[in-house]
């Protein structure tokens, strides 16, 4: 009886061990990223700009962090791969305000939500990284990182803050070069100093060849903080820039700045947003309340895009389905 209980236990305690390798199999199976998944395709969403202040901070104090996220974002997000935001706003707990109109600063735990609902790239090529100063732009970036999101156009130097950044490697490489192309006010570009990408046209453009003339297959995305605000249709010689930079190899162009959806247009097939607008932001003037998600679906040998359209209401993007 006694070799019977033994024979019984041991055939239990072995299935449970068989049952725990499994689960742990399957967890690191379904936790594999970009850079590891054998998958023929991947998706990739943009999205315009995240403010953590001002308004969206006094919402965030009364119904807490969840309630920026619709469930028709989270679903479009929960379906992606990459998920990459242009963070308006450092998130710090330093408190060393730049003498500028508007200054902004997000709780640097608000960043961990962000995550949660799917965002896994934060933009920092913009003009309100260094709303706290050169510290805070620097804790900005340490929080994104400690949060397990990954910052885009920031580095210890112009050097690093301006290489193209790479984002998904199956099923083949796709880059992301990010720069701020409007003033900032009263902050000291310093090349050898901890700053956002400030490259000029030219140089993207080299950069873009350069890429592409050693990784042909390559996808390049190009985005960009530029344009005039609260305006429906991009500069004149925006319009140049970008055709010089689909030109030089890049495969599309994401811009915001402006608040609003500008002109979408396709230039030798390649796909130009000057500006989708807002993602979460408290500005409630009409031409405000829209944005763009922009969706790519990577293979081997295409890339389709997609947009989608929502409204902002109380701070909240929701889409609007047709």
């Amino acid at each position: 009886m006694l070799k019977e209980t033994k024979h019984s236990f041991l055939i239990q305690y072995k299935f449970y061990i068989l049952v725990v390798v499994l689960l742990i199999t399957l967890v690191a199976f379904d936790s594999c990223d970009v850079f590891n998944n054998s998958s023929n395709e991947v998706s990739i969403v943009f999205a315009g700009d995240l403010l953590l202040d001002r308004g969206v901070r006094n919402r965030i104090e009364h119904l807490g962090m969840d309630s920026l996220f619709d469930s028709s974002i989270d679903s479009v997000f929960g379906k992606s791969d990459v998920v990459i935001a242009n963070l308006e706003c450092p998130a710090t707990a330093i408190k060393e305000p730049i003498n500028k109109k508007f200054i902004f600063r997000a709780e640097p735990s608000w960043l961990m939500s962000l995550k949660d609902h799917g965002i896994t790239h934060l933009n920092m090529a913009n003009n309100h990284s260094m709303d706290q100063g050169r510290k805070g732009l620097v804790d900005t970036n340490r929080n994104i990182l400690d949060t397990g999101l990954t910052p885009l156009g920031y580095g210890k130097d112009t050097k690093q803050a301006c290489q193209p950044q790479l984002i998904a490697t199956t099923p083949r490489n796709v880059y992301v070069f990010s720069s701020l192309q409007v003033p900032s006010e009263n902050w000291m570009f310093l090349e050898d100093k901890p700053c956002v990408c400030e490259d000029s046209f030219e140089t993207i453009s080299y950069k873009i060849k350069k890429l592409k003339s050693k990784e042909p297959n390559s996808v390049v995305i190009v985005q960009l903080h530029w344009g005039a605000e609260h305006t429906r249709v991009p500069l004149t010689y925006q319009k140049q820039q970008a055709y010089l930079l689909i030109d030089s190899g890049a495969d599309g162009i994401i811009g915001h700045h402006p608040h609003t959806i500008q002109t979408v247009e396709l230039y030798k097939q390649k796909p130009i947003y000057y500006s989708i607008g807002n993602f979460i932001f408290d500005q409630n003037k009409p031409i405000n309340s829209k944005g763009l998600l922009v969706q790519l679906k990577v293979s081997k040998k295409d890339i389709t895009f997609n947009q989608l359209e929502f409204i902002i209401e109380k701070c909240t993007p929701k889409i609007l389905y047709e």
